[in-house]
Formats: C-alpha cells, structure tokens, sequence
C-alpha cells in the first residue's frame, strides 16, 4: 500500500522519533511512505478551544493538502488519537459551522482515509504481530480521544500483546484523563497538574518500566511528571506505540536521556 504520513506538529517539533518510527515501522512491513511538505496542522488547537472562525483557514489547509493525494495513496496515518479525532469529528463540525456544505463534504471525503496508527494496522493492513521485540514491562494508558472519538478499543493492546518479549501489565484507572488536554492544562493547570499527579502514581503503582500510549502530547505530560516527581533509573519512561512496534531484535529500541525519545 502507499500511505501518506501526517506526523501532526508536536511529532514534528518535539518528538521526531515518533514519525520516524512509523515510517520505519510501515516501509518494515512492505509498505510506501509519502510526505507531503505542504501540510501543516490539523487545526485541532483551535477548535478544541472553541475558536471555530480561526480554525477554518486551517481546515482548508488541511484538506487542500490531503485531498490532492487522495487518488494517489491508498490510506492518510497520524500517530496520534486526539489529530486523527479532530480530522474525523472537528473538521466536518468547522465546516458546519462555516456554513460551507462544500468543505464539509470534501473534509468527509479526507477523513474516510485518515487513520490512527493502531486502527491503521489492524484494520486496514489486518495486523496485529509486526515482528517486534521489546523484552520490557510495559502498562497502557488509552488517551481521551482515541478512546471517547475513535474508539480504537483494544487495537493497541492487540498490538502490543503480540510484540516479542513484552509483558504488559494493568494500568490502575487508566481510562482517567491525564490532565493534558492541550490548552486546558494552560488554562486549569491546578486541575491538570491534579489530574496528572494521579496518573503517574497510578503508572509507578503498576511496576511497568515504560508507560506506552498513541500521543505524545500525553505521554509528555506523563513522562514530564514522572521525570519531575519520581525521578530515578527505577522511574517509569513514556514511550509511543510507533516506537516499541518499530522495535526489533536486530534494531532495538534504545532510551535517550529525553523524557520521549530514541537514541540517535
């Protein structure tokens, strides 16, 4: 298959490894990986906000650039729940509130090949075992989006439970919120840093070596509270699905001293 990658911008600007490990992960499994120069955000920011007028030259954007590709690539893969939702649910909501019946369709026309990484791989490539190895202990935390938007269900875990050498362990309370939630953690960050305290209590008191999600905007949030408050060899690390699928025997994964991140 041709898949075109949209690594979303924090990917792009805090967490590259996240991109190259998907593309790694894809071309690993026998498939082409496009990159189209001209996108740029999803436009997620804006509406999660509420600033719908603003969000909409940026929707534009977003479906000028992957409308293009649509007859060239067989499928349009972000690493990220909370983008893929924004494309599947925002887009179409912006245009809607912009009165363009036109935009709307042609955004549904976009997010009907728009996949996250997990629903990705099993749904479309119908995949669960990639070749992956990684002899950790791992516990997964399922992010507001993909699990409330998208409803990716068990496909991580599917995913994870067939890498090689894993052990994955129960997360206390894991469908909680980790306080994240972009703007919200600016704008409530006594409530975020709440909400995220307790979720890395609950990561620590599961044993796991790694806290393993399909964001890294959360797992920053999480990673960055366990690096702040239980900081140590022994602390738990974030690490992104694309990174431990991505993982083998002969290319293993190798921690950095970043909170995310892999060594280059």
């Amino acid at each position: 298959m041709r898949i075109s990658l949209m690594p979303t911008c924090l990917v792009d600007v805090m967490t590259p490894d996240v991109a190259r490990s998907t593309v790694m992960l894809l071309e690993r499994l026998g498939h082409e990986v496009v990159f189209d120069r001209r996108q740029t955000c999803c436009g997620q920011m804006h509406t999660n906000t509420g600033y719908y007028k603003e969000a909409a030259p940026v929707v534009r954007s977003f479906v000028d650039t992957f409308e293009s590709q649509l007859e060239e690539v067989d499928a349009i893969v972000m690493p990220s729940g909370s983008c893929a939702g924004c494309v599947r649910e925002q887009h179409p909501l912006v245009a809607r509130h912009e009165g363009d019946a036109e935009l709307e369709e042609r955004a549904a026309a976009v997010a009907a090949k728009t996949y996250e990484l997990s629903e990705l791989l099993v749904d479309v490539l119908k995949v669960t075992d990639v070749g992956a190895y990684f002899p950790h202990t791992v516990t997964y935390h399922p992010t507001c989006h993909s699990m409330r938007i998208l409803k990716v269900g068990p496909r991580p875990l599917r995913l994870l439970r067939a890498v090689e050498g894993i052990e994955v362990v129960n997360l206390p309370q894991s469908d909680t919120c980790c306080g994240f939630g972009g703007t919200f953690s600016v704008k409530n960050d006594a409530t975020s840093d709440a909400m995220v305290t307790d979720k890395a209590a609950n990561v620590v008191a599961s044993g796991a070596e790694y806290v393993v999600a399909g964001d890294a905007s959360c797992l920053m949030n999480i990673g960055g509270k366990l690096h702040r408050e239980h900081a140590g060899d022994s602390a738990p690390r974030a690490i992104h699905l694309a990174q431990i699928l991505a993982s083998t025997r002969e290319e293993p994964f190798v921690p950095s001293g970043t909170i995310l991140g892999r060594a280059s």
